[in-house]
């Protein structure tokens, strides 16, 4: 269990499918990028649902159609999240009314 990050950033966002090219574009060449070049970010990797995701909402089951992305960052600790490099990165706001939905959460190894 060495091998583990101290910390990892987990990143989740369905993205309107008019927009999904263009995302996809600005991740994979500027956001990605800017994310491992800041201190204390140790890897990035993303991934997309290969099928319909399925939901569940006060007990009652769905799919959706929409894909869903998720972005893993391995990071030194949570102090990485508090550099100037990363609190300054360029942000979703030109994909903010095309994201469906997004979470964002801080996980700690446990000592």
């Amino acid at each position: 269990m060495a091998n583990l990050p101290a910390c990892t950033l987990v990143v989740t966002a369905e993205i309107d499918t008019s927009v999904e090219d263009e995302w996809n574009k600005w991740y994979d060449e500027v956001h990605l990028p800017e994310a491992l070049a800041c201190p204390g970010v140790l890897a990035g990797r993303r991934y997309c649902t290969a099928k319909p995701a399925s939901q569940t909402d006060h007990g009652a089951k769905s799919t959706s159609a929409t894909r869903t992305y998720l972005a893993l960052y391995e990071l030194a600790g949570p102090e990485a999240l508090d550099t100037p490099e990363f609190q300054n990165m360029r942000g979703w706001y030109q994909f903010a009314p095309h994201i469906k939905s997004q979470t964002c959460v801080y996980v700690a190894r446990e000592a």
